[in-house]
């Protein structure tokens, strides 16, 4: 048996990949392509229909507190709205929704109990929300430490994506501190989707991409996410999942 534990998490067996042999993981494949994406802005909108178009799964991360049209900044002179809370359901029907925080705080700058506070009430409130336990998270700003880490364990979350891009596709070791494979806006993202695709792994592989979508109209570039989605979909050898499928299997 092949043994991966994810600190974190509950350790994970697996049977050796042979020919006959069963794997509990990703259908019997050997790599897994999963996305991430934060915030419940507008431009989800989109984005989700990209991603249902070439059958990719994501997980999106919402603030429950403050998940609201009235919600707005400013960035590089576009307004960036969240959405109203009462569409999402439809919206986001078939991917993966996890906790972001209530107001998307800094949490290394909170103390314990308000820490708990942004976890737990966003966790309860998108339950209740979506009719569905959470189990999984961004983390805002992808800022975290050990106290934050303790914490998330207390509040049930399983795992926690931070913004450190890790460039490789192993299996993450200590899901409470995740690091992407990289950002969609990464410079070698072509690169490792092409690596990627080259892959004829012995064990578990993974490709997790991370971002928002609302950087796709600041920057004037919805065609990378097209492009990287029109490189990676359709591939037999490849189990398209959210985090949760990827990770928790």
């Amino acid at each position: 048996m092949l043994k991966i534990s994810h600190m974190g998490a509950a350790p994970i067996l697996i049977k050796e990949f042979e020919n006959g042999g069963e794997n509990i993981m990703w259908n019997e494949k050997r790599k897994a392509v999963t996305f991430s994406y934060d915030d419940g802005v507008t431009q989800d909108k989109q984005l989700t229909e990209l991603f249902n178009y070439y059958r990719a799964k994501c997980t999106f991360n919402l603030n429950s507190g403050i998940q609201s049209y009235a919600s707005l900044w400013d960035n590089n002179g576009l307004t960036i709205h969240r959405m109203n809370a009462l569409d999402l359901p439809e919206l986001y029907k078939g991917h993966e929704i996890a906790v972001h925080c209530l107001t998307h705080a800094d949490l290394t700058k909170c103390d314990e109990d308000t820490i708990y506070n942004e976890v737990f009430v966003d966790k309860q409130n998108l339950e209740r929300i979506f009719g569905r336990s959470m189990n999984g998270m961004a983390y805002p700003f992808g800022t975290y430490n050990d106290a934050v880490v303790e914490v998330l364990k207390k509040c049930g979350i399983q795992y926690s994506r931070t913004v450190e891009s890790s460039k490789t596709f192993d299996i993450p070791q200590d899901l409470l501190r995740l690091k992407p494979t990289c950002h969609h806006d990464d410079m070698d993202i072509m690169t490792l989707i092409d690596d990627f695709l080259n892959l004829q792994p012995e064990i578990p592989q993974l490709f997790y991409i991370w971002g928002h979508s609302y950087e796709f109209d600041v920057n004037n570039n919805w065609d990378q996410i097209e492009k990287i989605l029109d490189k990676l979909a359709g591939k037999e050898e490849i189990f398209y999942g959210t985090n949760s499928q990827v990770l928790l299997y």
